[in-house]
């Protein structure tokens, strides 16, 4: 444990240098003003996950679809008002759920400090520990918990985002949809400051959840003049998902697990991805140029790999601030 700890800690010292939190954030923001507030957002995490264990998944992709629009300040957890459509109406984040997670730790922390924190902080420390919590849960003891450990102290201890006033869901056409290419999806995170790193490891997300019919249809049906199905799909693979969703579905939750472990954080996605295994067309592009393809065979290897690079691109993407005030309730503008 000691060496667990020490190596920790040379790796919290690397990434405080190279990955620097943003300018407006801080590793102890809130411990005077707030010294709970992560373990009140802890509890009501831990709670979510024990009646729900897609909440991992559901976070993370919060988390990640918030920080894409105008940075993360929260503007996804706004509510539609009047003529306007927030972001959470788009298309893209119609199936975003367990915003009552989210809720429920501002409460407790308006509880607690009352005007002092930010919902986009929240959303932050919330997807941080439903992934930590979760793994966890599925790993006792694993190479992973040294980076788990970095993650908490570092990643989820910058704080200071503020919270949005704006939320339009014609927004969400700037998230980086299952459908891109891989120059599409290279320029969608460079205009956002992250890397072909980031870009590969973050979409190592996708070893959590579910995805529908509609957002990798283009793949299993009609797929271009010469192929009813995308070639690239493994057969067996590609009849499984054609079963779920025929062409003319009407079945209105229908869809697949994004991985064959897709409540369990881990490298599954890129061995299937190697597989003609994966679900959307933007993971499949993945493999179309050396350097992309190099990263996911890494992955694939090494779990360890993967989990110091999610990690470190987890800290760069939660750093993108945005935002002008402390809201009282998520869903509404002061």
């Amino acid at each position: 444990m000691t060496g667990i700890i020490s190596l920790s800690f040379a790796i919290l010292v690397v990434i405080a240098v190279v990955f620097p939190a943003a300018k407006a954030l801080s590793l102890n923001y809130h411990d005077h003003t707030c010294p709970q507030l992560e373990f009140a957002v802890s509890k009501a995490v831990k709670k979510a996950i024990l009646n729900d264990k897609t909440v991992p998944a559901a976070l993370l992709r919060m988390h990640f679809h918030d920080c894409f629009i105008r940075g993360c300040d929260a503007s996804v957890l706004l509510e539609s008002k009047g003529k306007n459509q927030a972001e959470k109406d788009g298309p893209p984040n119609i199936s975003l759920h367990a915003f009552y997670v989210i809720d429920d730790a501002k409460k407790a922390v308006e509880a607690l400090c009352p005007g002092v924190v930010s919902c986009a902080d929240i959303l932050a420390l919330a997807a941080r520990d439903a992934v930590a919590m979760y793994i966890f849960a599925c790993s006792v003891v694993s190479y992973l918990y040294t980076f788990v450990l970095v993650w908490r102290s570092h990643m989820g201890g910058s704080k200071g985002r503020k919270d949005g006033r704006i939320s339009k869901a014609s927004e969400t056409r700037r998230l980086p949809a299952p459908t891109f290419n891989i120059s599409q999806l290279q320029q969608n995170f460079a205009q956002r400051g992250l890397s072909v790193e980031d870009l590969v490891a973050l979409s190592g997300g996708h070893t959590l959840g579910f995805a529908h019919c509609s957002s990798f249809q283009n793949r299993i049906h009609n797929f271009n003049a010469s192929f009813d199905v995308d070639p690239t799909l493994h057969s067996s693979f590609a009849s499984s998902l054609r079963s779920v969703c025929p062409a003319h579905n009407k079945v209105r939750n229908a869809g697949s697990a994004l991985d064959s472990t897709s409540t369990t954080f881990d490298n599954a996605y890129y061995k299937l991805l190697l597989q003609g295994k994966s679900i959307f067309s933007s993971d499949q592009s993945l493999l179309t140029t050396p350097k992309t393809k190099a990263l996911v065979s890494k992955y694939a290897s090494s779990k360890e790999e993967f989990d110091k690079q999610f990690v470190k691109s987890m800290i760069r993407m939660s750093s993108i601030t945005g935002g002008q005030e402390i809201r009282r309730d998520c869903k509404l503008v002061n």
